[in-house]
């Protein structure tokens, strides 16, 4: 009680927001960012065949947000790479993740509870860069709404965004895995934040900037942190999307999708009969020495 009335909710929101994320929080999201990277199929092998591939895909994974945010608002693409202490601190990550002698960095971080602490971490720069992007297309776009939203959400999922062109670096073509196609937990509550965080910006919601990114922060910190410890794929927006999906934007037809299954099933039936058995060893022996046979004769 003592510590809530020094510390109001106001002046803790306040102080939080301004929290540098250099080196600290930096330092985490890099390492989650990376360890995602290792996690991915070929990952490993191609970081032996291919490092400079591998270190591109890192980079990618650390400041793919940057960079399409840049390249929506018509700057450079690689302005962000000239501030060297973070290119750095990230490529200093990437090595320790993947050529730690016996894998010993990799096993420290991705060690649950060491693990759970630093996805923490990464929401707090991930809704910051939201609220950035808002900030600063506002700066350029004073009305521009939806230009707003935008570049906050491209800050705070600009990664799984461009996931299709990292897969190329790879080698990998899976356009099904598109992330509009199918958005995830973090796509999904950057889309949603960025739309709260615009209407902070052009006065429409009355709550402070300060403690939109404070209450913002501790709610994607929760539901992020609760996903990786139970390994859960569900996303905590769905109860409220089966709801009010179907109401607005119908829902999806299962009998006709069936029924086409069905037909064409029963067409592929028809014009394709199943193939005769295949005959044995014996038989195929039988046959040929008759056919020798009737040579012979």
């Amino acid at each position: 009680m003592e510590l809530a009335a020094a510390l109001p909710l106001g002046e803790l929101a306040a102080a939080f927001a301004a929290l540098p994320v250099f080196p600290l929080f930096d330092t985490a999201y890099f390492i989650v960012s990376v360890l995602y990277l290792k996690y991915e199929p070929g990952a490993v092998e191609m970081s032996r065949k291919s490092p400079f591939a591998s270190w591109l895909c890192a980079m990618l994974h650390c400041f793919g947000s940057y960079i399409l945010a840049d390249l929506l608002l018509g700057e450079s693409p690689i302005d962000y790479f000239s501030n060297n202490s973070s290119v750095i601190l990230a490529t200093a990550v990437w090595y320790l993740i993947f050529f730690c002698p016996m894998n010993l960095f990799y096993k420290c971080v991705s060690f649950l509870p060491v693990k759970l602490i630093f996805v923490a971490m990464k929401e707090v720069v991930r809704v910051r860069k939201i609220a950035a992007g808002v900030h600063h297309a506002h700066h350029h776009y004073h009305h521009g709404w939806f230009i707003m939203m935008a570049i906050g959400w491209v800050k705070g999922s600009g990664v799984a965004l461009m996931s299709n062109f990292e897969q190329l670096l790879r080698g990998v073509w899976k356009p099904e895995t598109n992330e509009i196609l199918r958005m995830s937990f973090p796509t999904k509550a950057s889309l949603y934040g960025t739309v709260l965080f615009t209407l902070q910006q052009t006065h429409w919601l009355p709550i402070s900037e300060a403690n939109l990114i404070f209450f913002f922060t501790m709610f994607m910190i929760v539901c992020k942190v609760f996903m990786t410890a139970t390994h859960s794929h569900a996303s905590p927006f769905a109860p409220v999307e089966n709801f009010i999906c179907p109401v607005f934007f119908g829902s999806v037809s299962s009998g006709h999708s069936s029924h086409h299954h069905d037909h064409h099933g029963a067409s592929h039936e028809v014009s394709h009969p199943p193939p005769p058995p295949a005959k044995s060893k014996e038989e195929l022996n039988e046959g040929t020495r008759k056919r020798k046979a009737k040579k012979a004769e």
